[in-house]
C-alpha cells in the first residue's frame, strides 16, 4: 500500500477523490487502495481488502506475506557493496505504515483535527500487533499517536476525535514473567545481531584492555560498571574471556556493578520485572570456571563512587541508556562516569542520523519510528516470520521508544558526529578497536540474517567506532573513549 507523505501543511492526501475534512465516521468505509490512493498498477494480492487485518483481529493476510518476506530474506541474502542505493529505495517505497503515521504524527502537531480523525481511522483499519512489519508498526505507532493526542490539543478537543482501540497484548518487561523475560533475552541474541554484536564488541574491548594493564604492572582486580541493556546475558562469554587473557596477565577477581535506572520513566529495554535477578548463575557460572567474581546492585549513579576500590582496573560499560535521554540528562550520566575516572568507558548507541536543528515533535516521532521499523523488519526476519513469544516480547518493549513523555523534549541522540562532541565535552578522548576485537565481531555476525552489515573503524582518527547496519541503514555504534588526561602511554594502545 503507498501513500505519498506531504509536508505537514498540507490538508489532504494526494488523491482527487479524497477530502479529509469530511467526517470519516459519518461515511460508509473505503477500500484500503482507495483510501491511500493507490495506483492500481501497484495493487497486491497479499494488501487486498479481503484480506486487510482489523485492529485485534488475527491479521492473517500480514502473517502470510510475512513468511514469504522473510524466506526472501534468508534465501536471498544482501550481498555487501552491490546494490544498495536501489534496495533502500524498493524498501522505503514498501513502508506504508510511516507514510500514514508521519502525516498522522504532523496533523496532530498542526491541531488538524479531521485529518487527524481520517488517518486516525486508516490506522484502526490496517494495525495488528500481529502479521507482517508494517502492521505491527501500524499498530505501534497508532498507540503511541493516540496518547499524544491529549498533549498536542487539550484533553476537550481530543474528546472529539473517535480513536481506534489499540492496546498491546503483551507487556512491556517491566511487567512480564520473569522466566519468559530471560528466555525473550537469551533467544533474541541467538537470532539477532542487535544487541549481540555490540556485546562482543564490548567484552573484546574489556578483556583486552584486563589484559594490556596486566602485562604492564601486576594483574589488578577488574572491576566492571554495567549501565547497560544485557541483564546478565552479555557477561559469561566476557568472565571466560577473562580466564583466557595471556598467562600472568589474568585478574586475580573481577567485580560486577549493576547499575540502576538512568532515567524515569526507564529507557526501552532497561527495565526488568521484579523478581528477576540475573546474580545466581552469573555467580555459578563463574565458580564452574575458577574465576572469583563479585556482583553489586547500585540503585542509582550516585552511589558508583561507594563500590570503587583503589588500585583497581575500573571499566564502564554505557550501553543503550542515553538515545531517547534529554540533553541534560545526558550531560549529567557523563559527567558522573568521567568522575569515577575509569581506565575505559565503551559507548554503544542507536545511530540515529544527524541532530536537527528543526526540532518539531512530529520530527522527533519519524526518527524513532524509522528506528522501530528497522527492529521490527529485522526482528521478523530473525525469528523467519514466526509469532513466536519470545519476538512479542522484545517487540513490545521497543514500542515504548514512540511513547510520548514530558520529560524527553527534542530528540538528542543523533549520529556518531554529536556523539563525538558531547564526549569530547565531557572529558573523554576516542580510543581505537584492535583488529581482534572487529574480526570477532566479524564472524558473530556470519551467523545472522545476511542482511546485516558490520562497518568497521577506518585508519581516520575521526572515525574509530564500529557501526552496524541493517540492510544498509545505520542501526547503532559502538565506540571506545578514555579519560583525556590519560598518559599517551595508554592512549596510543588499541583497545
Amino acid at each position: 500500500m503507498i501513500v505519498e507523505t506531504l509536508p505537514s501543511t498540507a490538508t489532504t492526501l494526494h488523491h482527487p477523490s479524497l477530502n479529509l475534512d469530511t467526517s470519516v465516521a459519518s461515511s460508509a468505509p473505503m477500500t484500503s487502495q482507495q483510501e491511500l490512493g493507490q495506483p492500481k498498477k501497484r495493487k497486491s494480492p497479499g494488501h487486498s481488502s479481503s484480506q486487510r487485518p482489523h485492529v485485534g483481529g488475527g491479521g492473517r493476510g500480514g502473517c502470510q506475506q510475512e513468511k514469504g518476506e522473510a524466506s526472501c530474506v534468508r534465501s536471498k541474502p544482501i550481498k555487501k557493496g552491490s546494490g544498495k542505493g536501489t534496495a533502500a529505495n524498493s524498501d522505503r517505497e514498501a513502508r506504508w505504515a510511516e507514510q500514514l503515521l508521519n502525516p498522522c504524527a504532523a496533523a496532530i502537531e498542526a491541531g488538524n483535527l479531521p485529518r487527524t480523525q481520517h488517518l486516525l481511522y486508516v490506522l484502526g483499519e490496517l494495525a495488528s500487533f500481529s502479521g507482517e512489519p508494517n502492521h505491527r508498526l501500524a499498530a505501534h505507532g497508532l498507540r503511541a499517536l493516540t496518547r499524544r493526542l491529549p498533549h498536542a490539543v487539550g484533553q476537550a478537543a481530543a474528546a472529539t476525535v473517535k480513536m481506534p482501540s489499540c492496546e498491546c497484548p503483551t507487556p512491556v518487561f517491566s511487567g512480564v514473567d520473569p522466566r519468559l523475560f530471560r528466555a525473550s533475552l537469551i533467544r533474541f541474541n541467538e537470532v539477532s545481531p542487535w544487541f549481540s554484536v555490540p556485546n562482543a564488541l564490548a567484552n573484546s574491548a574489556i578483556a583486552q584492555a584486563a589484559s594490556t594493564k596486566g602485562a604492564v604492572t601486576e594483574p589488578r582486580q577488574v572491576h566492571v560498571v554495567d549501565i547497560g541493556v544485557s541483564h546478565g546475558v552479555q557477561w559469561p562469554t566476557l568472565l571466560e574471556a577473562l580466564t583466557r587473557v595471556p598467562r600472568g596477565s589474568t585478574p586475580p577477581s573481577v567485580r560486577l556493578t549493576v547499575a540502576g535506572p538512568t532515567a524515569t520513566p526507564p529507557v526501552p529495554f532497561s527495565a526488568s520485572p521484579p523478581g528477576y535477578d540475573c546474580s545466581p548463575q552469573l555467580l555459578r557460572y563463574a565458580k564452574s570456571i575458577d574465576l572469583d567474581l563479585g556482583i553489586v546492585q547500585a540503585p542509582c549513579l550516585d552511589t558508583l563512587h561507594g563500590t570503587l576500590t583503589p588500585g583497581e582496573t575500573l571499566i564502564v560499560c554505557l550501553q543503550f541508556r542515553l538515545g531517547l535521554a534529554t540533553a541534560d540528562e545526558q550531560a549529567a550520566i557523563l559527567r558522573t562516569v568521567r568522575d569515577l575516572n575509569p581506565e575505559l568507558m565503551v559507548l554503544t548507541e542507536l545511530d540515529g542520523g544527524g541532530g536537527r536543528s528543526d526540532y518539531s515533535a512530529a520530527s522527533e516521532f519519524a526518527a524513532r519510528l524509522e528506528l522501530l521499523w528497522r527492529f521490527l523488519d529485522s526482528t521478523a526476519a530473525a525469528f523467519k516470520g514466526m509469532d513466536a513469544d519470545e519476538s512479542r516480547v522484545m517487540e513490545a518493549e521497543a514500542g515504548t521508544a514512540l511513547a510520548p513523555t514530558a520529560r524527553r523534549g527534542a530528540a538528542v541522540g543523533g549520529g556518531r558526529e554529536s556523539w563525538r562532541a558531547r564526549l569530547a565535552a565531557a572529558g573523554f578522548e576516542e580510543a581505537a578497536f584492535g583488529g581482534e576485537a572487529v574480526e570477532t565481531a566479524k564472524a558473530l555476525l556470519r551467523k545472522y540474517d545476511g542482511g546485516w552489515e558490520l562497518v568497521p573503524p577506518s585508519s581516520s582518527a575521526a572515525a574509530a567506532a564500529v557501526g552496524l547496519r541493517w540492510k544498509g541503514q545505520p542501526v547503532s555504534f559502538c565506540s571506545l573513549w578514555r579519560p583525556a588526561q590519560a598518559s599517551p602511554e595508554l592512549m596510543g594502545r588499541g583497545a
